[in-house]
């Protein structure tokens, strides 16, 4: 008998990550002495670092460095915008809220506002965008996992980051864009790969949590998805149309991937004053990876119809196209 794990999986925003965090999560909050056996059990869940590392790879691999000019402009222009506005919302909440606007912390704000969902941005361009905005996809990759957060956590001063450590964590980073760029052939094995990573680190991260921590961070996850979509969506399709753009690619790009839930973690494994705060912001992110796949299809094709375009695609066109694309988490 078969069993379709992963087209189940696919049809979950974010769930190649999200389903295996909640599963190490139960196990951990009903069965914790399960996962403290010893050997390679016990490896995994205690390997996060190792694992985002991989990670860093396999995202690197994605960058492709040969895009048209336009696509290379908007896909820039969009990932900047994009982190400059979830570091301004994000020392916001530092300076002036004492590190809780809405119970969320810069951590978690720039954690997420900072990240996209490469695979949705993927099949809405695909669905409503031109060529050069699905180009762009190419670009967007660089606001996968945590080392820009870690660049704004560290230099904003709201994390202790020696210098050594950003470079060691950019080395896998450029290693995966080398590879990926010199051989299609491994750029197409190192993308594969990310999403055994993803899943394994999910249930990793999960499995250091427990139910009530993804309780608390509910209500507040949600605040923080509507905040990307809306707030930060606005800024996005604002730059995206002052540089020639439609403002299609800055509304899709305006969503919380998959990956950004391991990004708290990665945090806290170099500073480890942060793993309070990692363990709250963790089921955040994950609630804002939820609350963007579903609201910003429909952004994207309220910006579609506000520029004169007819076209509209339903949801199970886009769940074909973000199943279709390569990187799904």
């Amino acid at each position: 008998m078969t069993v379709p794990v992963k087209k189940w999986l696919d049809k979950i925003p974010g769930g190649i990550i999200i389903v295996p965090l909640f599963l190490g999560c139960l196990i951990n909050t009903f069965f914790p002495a399960a996962l403290q056996i010893g050997s390679f059990t016990t490896g995994i869940v205690k390997g996060t670092s190792a694992l985002v590392g991989l990670f860093f790879v396999c995202m690197g691999a994605q960058l492709d460095l040969k895009c048209a000019p336009q696509a290379m402009k908007t896909g820039f222009t969009i990932t900047i915008v994009k982190f400059a506005v979830s570091v301004a919302i994000g020392l916001l909440a530092a300076r002036f809220f004492n590190n809780s606007l809405f119970g969320l912390s810069a951590l978690a704000i720039i954690a997420a506002a900072s990240n996209s969902n490469g695979a949705l941005f993927g099949a809405l361009t695909k669905t409503y965008g031109s060529e050069s905005d699905q180009g762009a996809v190419a670009i967007i990759s660089l606001n996968d996992g945590p080392f820009l957060t870690m660049v704004a956590m560290g230099t904003a001063g709201l994390a202790s980051i020696p210098y050594m450590t950003l470079v060691a964590s950019i080395v896998p980073l450029l290693l995966g864009i080398i590879l990926g760029n010199l051989d299609p052939h491994m750029r197409k094995c190192l993308s594969n790969g990310g999403e055994v990573t993803i899943m394994v680190l999910g249930f990793a991260l999960g499995a250091n949590m427990s139910l009530q921590q993804v309780a608390k961070g509910g209500v507040s996850g949600i605040i923080l998805g509507l905040i990307t979509v809306f707030i930060g969506g606005v800024f996005n399709i604002f730059f995206d149309k002052l540089t020639g753009g439609s403002g299609i690619a800055g509304s899709a790009i305006s969503s919380v991937g998959g990956n950004a839930v391991a990004t708290p973690a990665a945090l806290a494994a170099v500073d480890a004053t942060l793993a309070e705060t990692a363990a709250i912001a963790t089921p955040q992110v994950a609630a804002a990876v939820v609350v963007t796949a579903i609201i910003c299809p429909f952004m994207t094709n309220w910006i579609s119809k506000r520029n004169g375009n007819k076209k509209k695609a339903t949801f199970s066109q886009i769940e074909e196209g973000v199943s279709s694309e390569d990187n799904t988490y």
